[in-house]
């Protein structure tokens, strides 16, 4: 008996515990209280902060515009462009320290100083050290400095380019989704024949058109070319755009709105395109690393920005001459490398959005 009462008596307990449970939901306390429910932003977060690849590559982006953006106000060379001068000579002329030279030339008098004016000298492809931490150029500009406005050029281009290209994409691509018929066909013949220009081809000879007419030094003439590629670089999210309009504009919440009275602008930018963003943003992401390729081809091809600007294109240049290639590794190497990182990081964070988007992941 005594055993029967230890083993029941844990029972008892379970069943107390059971029934003042019981009693506290029945006071108001429901699931809801003991769980913590997370929105789809916060859910696609925790899945994105999940990812080490996606925290390495945000962590890399991060860095590499607090290198171009906040870097220069570090620098001592930044004021100047990144040039390094020996000394400054900060010559005061009085005309009373040298002597004057005073000459007539036809019935007029002239009066000059006789006097010696030394250039400063600059430090031209000087070596690695604590002052230029990748040495000088043969301009006599310091590498890291330049490193630093050129990623300022680079990682600008390829925002701004991927922002209007997102801009042209969603409106064309909307616009032939929605309505279908003769205005989809329309718009998917452009899309076809843009497709097919020959981009490179195409960018030697407005490089050419350029230089001929007197934008060949200015920093204009890649502005110009990053316009061509937003011109003929939208394509791509005109399609996906469209694709998923056409899935979209059939579902139920769409005929809420059509038997609503809504207006056709409210129905494509504040019902459908919500429900495209999450791919936006994934193609936004891998396109900025194309983009930034894109600069580095264009200025190692010298058909870019001019070779006396800093981007990231113009300083792997270097590396085309076989003295700066063999001899100077330092003054090409460290641009080869933040294109690298910055391509990479951004491949990073889209694989990472792309799988934080997806309902069907479950890592």
């Amino acid at each position: 008996m005594e055993e029967k009462e230890k083993i029941a008596q844990p029972a008892e307990e379970n069943a107390a515990e059971a029934k003042s449970n019981f009693n506290d939901n029945l006071h108001g306390e429901s699931l809801a209280d003991r769980t913590k429910v997370l929105s789809p932003w916060a859910t696609v977060m925790k899945r994105f902060f999940r990812s080490k690849l996606s925290v390495i590559g945000l962590v890399t982006i991060i860095f590499l515009f607090l290198f171009s953006f906040v870097g220069p106000l570090f620098s001592p060379w930044a004021a100047n462009g990144g040039k390094v001068i020996d000394y400054n000579p900060a010559l005061i002329i009085d005309q009373y320290s040298y002597p004057t030279i005073e000459y007539t030339v036809n019935g007029v008098k002239y009066s000059a100083m006789d006097l010696t004016i030394t250039a400063p000298d600059f430090v031209r492809l000087g070596g690695i050290s604590w002052s230029h931490w990748l040495g000088t150029d043969a301009s006599g500009y310091d590498v890291l400095t330049r490193l630093m406005l050129g990623g300022r050029i680079s990682l600008t281009i390829g925002f701004v380019v991927v922002i209007l290209e997102t801009v042209i994409g969603v409106v064309l691509g909307g616009l032939a989704g929605y309505f279908g018929k003769w205005v989809d066909n329309l718009i998917m013949r452009i899309v076809d024949i843009l497709s097919c220009i020959p981009t490179l081809p195409i960018m030697l000879i407005l490089s050419v058109i350029f230089t001929e007419s007197g934008l060949g030094g200015s920093i204009s003439k890649l502005y110009y070319m990053m316009i061509f590629l937003c011109a003929i670089g939208w394509t791509g999210t005109a399609r996906l755009v469209r694709g998923q309009i056409l899935t979209l504009r059939e579902q139920e919440f769409m005929l809420a709105a059509k038997a609503s009275g809504l207006s056709t602008g409210s129905k494509i930018f504040k019902h459908l395109m919500p429900n495209v963003v999450p791919q936006l943003i994934v193609s936004m992401t891998l396109g900025l690393g194309s983009v930034i390729l894109m600069e580095a081809t264009l200025g190692f091809l010298n058909l870019g920005a001019p070779l006396g600007t800093a981007t990231w294109g113009n300083l792997i240049n270097l590396a085309s001459t076989s003295e700066y290639r063999e001899y100077y590794p330092n003054l090409w190497i460290g641009a080869g490398i933040c294109i690298t990182l910055a391509i990479l990081a951004f491949n990073f964070v889209g694989d990472g959005l792309r799988d934080a988007f997806d309902p069907k992941m479950k890592r």
